[in-house]
């Protein structure tokens, strides 16, 4: 509702609008004086609470009856499907006089069932129910009674508004088709041009079980004798100075078996046609030829005729699998040196980013306007938006903080703070040290320092499960955090090999583990390894998991992207080398069947790959765009991507600093 500070009273005419115009309920409404300005008290009307610019719809259940929810401690769901609760009680009719009576904005204050809030109409929103209910336009500044103003005649004018004659070729034969039928005519005459045979035309079949089939032939097929090579310029008698051998090639030659030389003679040159001698094995190369034409045999074989294009799968075109991002839309710059990380909120509505500058930034999604900016001691290497809670976790050196950003539904804000507030002492455990920050400005709520440098972090599906991944351990290079409790657990005793990646799986108590070339799936409610998958690549550097949770790809630094189908088998169903250099960084997208990989050539490429229901089909994997907009660096190019949670977009983070949104 549009308000103002001074709210005027505007005026009332008695003879067109009635006494009890503001009659609304309430008994103690005192209409103003002419010229009295109407009086509203300071704490019972605030206008930031009646500003529709602010006002954030929470409830989404649709156009249905608000009956339906009596029975109900709440009155809907908002966008994330948490339920909306009621923020009082419906009293009965003593409890609404007893209002009307204490309440001096009774009369002015109407009850929103939907969101289940009051709320206190201002002078102008009065003043347009009065309008409506006097009949009238409710804009103040409408006349009703203007002029007419007559732009088109109602009489019949002698004169057409258009009355071109007709042109003269509609009524006279065409000169150029009489020149063309008559040149057609003249070449029939002449035999140039025989019109088509419409004979009867035999038959290409004929009946086999007839009397007198069609005869067959009983001769051999003639097969041509193989013809001889044509002479080259070495046979020549005049060849030129580089055909001819040197003294050591002349004693080699003649030093070689017969059979093992490469050709029969030596190339010979003379200065004319004349001095040519006759050659010495013509009777020994005809007799061979006769031998080989008697003794060789031959025979025919059919010669397949095929078009390589038919050799290749047969794949739906890329405009038949839209949507997907083509084209570049915002772009985020701020970060000085490489973009490591890059993660959207739940919304999408947020992105936070991290790299080699050492400060955190939030960006507006839409504008690419930075929200935030955090600066922490080490360089980041990997960030993660909590897609439950209103958390973002961010690796830097050896210390994975942990801040409240601020921004979405102010009751998961709320609820965030609650969680990460509940540390208030240090806690030392065995690999690691929890640390709590307070209420801080910037939103820093909770840092874990450990003894190795964090290089990649991950959350679980529910958020309240926290894995991180230390390259340079050996004993210790996987942790899981539980947030709300503040504990930390060590699954493995000992790793084995480097652990590039972890992963939690979408609906499954599976934890997936990426090393140099195996992929090892654990049960974490058995404590045991369920499968152990075989990239067959040299060095693993990223993995990302299906939607649905039957489907993982692998990305390498040997410029390799390997799809695995787990109810297939433990070996690659697909192996794909589409990109130039190494890959960095994989995902899936959580609706649409995409999935990209970027890699150091600077180029993003976006992949369709459906997952179908039926066991039977395997997945359909195309190829279809390659995205391309960060600036080629001499060693690193496309460090990461990911896919918007709702739209077929995606974010990419490169090392010359920017950040880009493909639509």
């Amino acid at each position: 509702f549009a308000n103002s500070e001074n709210v005027e009273q505007f005026s009332m005419d008695s003879g067109s609008e009635s006494e009890d115009d503001f009659d609304f309920g309430g008994d103690d409404y005192r209409k103003p004086a002419p010229g009295e300005k109407a009086v509203v008290r300071a704490g019972d009307y605030n206008e930031e609470d009646c500003s529709s610019d602010e006002e954030e719809i929470r409830n989404r259940i649709g156009n249905i009856p608000m009956e339906w929810y009596d029975d109900y401690d709440h009155i809907g769901y908002d966008v994330h499907g948490t339920k909306v609760a009621k923020t009082r009680k419906e009293g009965d009719q003593l409890d609404k006089l007893l209002d009307r009576m204490d309440n001096p904005d009774f009369w002015r204050t109407v009850h929103n069932k939907r969101e289940g809030e009051d709320i206190i109409l201002p002078d102008e929103d009065l003043a347009i129910i009065n309008k409506l209910r006097s009949n009238k336009y409710p804009d103040l500044g409408y006349d009703p009674y203007e002029p007419y103003v007559d732009f088109f005649s109602y009489e019949k004018q002698l004169t057409p508004l258009v009355d071109t004659p007709e042109p003269k070729r509609r009524f006279v034969p065409s000169k150029w088709e009489h020149k063309k039928v008559m040149k057609i005519i003249r070449a029939i005459r002449n035999g140039w041009m025989k019109p088509k045979d419409t004979g009867p035309k035999k038959p290409s079949y004929y009946d086999l079980w007839s009397a007198t089939p069609e005869p067959q032939k009983h001769n051999p097929m003639h097969i041509p004798a193989p013809k001889l090579s044509l002479p080259g310029n070495e046979e020549s008698y005049n060849p030129p100075e580089e055909y001819l051998p040197t003294q050591e090639e002349r004693e080699q030659w003649e030093n070689t078996d017969e059979i093992d030389r490469t050709s029969n003679f030596l190339p010979q040159k003379y200065n004319c046609l004349r001095h040519v001698p006759a050659y010495p094995q013509l009777i020994n190369e005809k007799f061979d030829r006769c031998l080989d034409l008697y003794l060789c045999p031959r025979k025919m074989k059919m010669k397949l005729n095929m078009n390589p294009e038919d050799l290749l799968p047969k794949l739906p075109k890329p405009k038949d699998l839209k949507p997907f991002p083509t084209s570049k839309a915002v772009k985020f710059s701020d970060h000085e040196g490489h973009v490591y990380s890059v993660d959207v909120n739940k919304s999408g509505e947020f992105i936070v980013s991290g790299g080699e500058d050492k400060i955190l930034r939030i960006w507006e999604s839409s504008t690419g306007r930075v929200l935030t900016k955090i600066t922490l001691p080490d360089v980041i290497t990997s960030v993660k938006w909590n897609k439950v809670h209103s958390m973002i976790a961010a690796a830097s050196g050896n210390t994975v903080y942990i801040l409240n950003p601020g921004y979405g539904d102010r009751v998961h804000v709320e609820e965030g703070n609650k969680l990460l507030l509940n540390l208030t002492d240090i806690r030392e455990l065995e690999h690691c040290k929890w640390y709590p920050l307070g209420n801080d400005k910037d939103g820093l709520r909770t840092k874990i320092v450990h003894n190795f440098t964090v290089s990649n972090i991950t959350w679980h599906n529910n958020g309240s499960y926290l894995a991180i991944t230390m390259r340079d351990s050996t004993a210790c290079s996987v942790l899981i955090h539980n947030i709300i409790k503040h504990t930390s657990q060590k699954p493995f005793n000992k790793s084995k090999g480097q652990i590039q990646q972890v992963e939690f799986h979408p609906n499954k108590p599976f934890f997936f583990v990426l090393s140099q070339r195996y992929v090892r799936i654990y049960n974490l409610v058995k404590q045991a390894m369920v499968r152990k998958l075989i990239c067959s690549v040299k060095w693993a550097s990223c993995m990302a998991i299906h939607p649905k949770g039957d489907n993982l790809i692998v990305g390498s630094y040997d410029k390799t992207l390997v799809w695995f189908d787990m109810d297939l088998s433990v070996k690659p169903y697909k192996s794909l080398a589409q990109h130039k250099k190494a890959i960095r960084s994989v995902c899936f997208h959580p609706k649409y069947p995409l999935y990209a990989s970027c890699s150091d050539d600077s180029s993003t490429i976006i992949t369709h790959g459906m997952v179908y229901n039926d066991l039977v089909k395997n997945p359909l994997v195309v190829p279809v765009k390659v995205l391309r907009g960060h600036k080629d660096n001499a060693k690193y190019g496309v460090l990461s991507n990911i896919f918007h949670p709702t739209q077929p977009w995606i974010y990419t983070g490169g090392a010359d600093g920017d950040i880009w949104l493909f639509v």
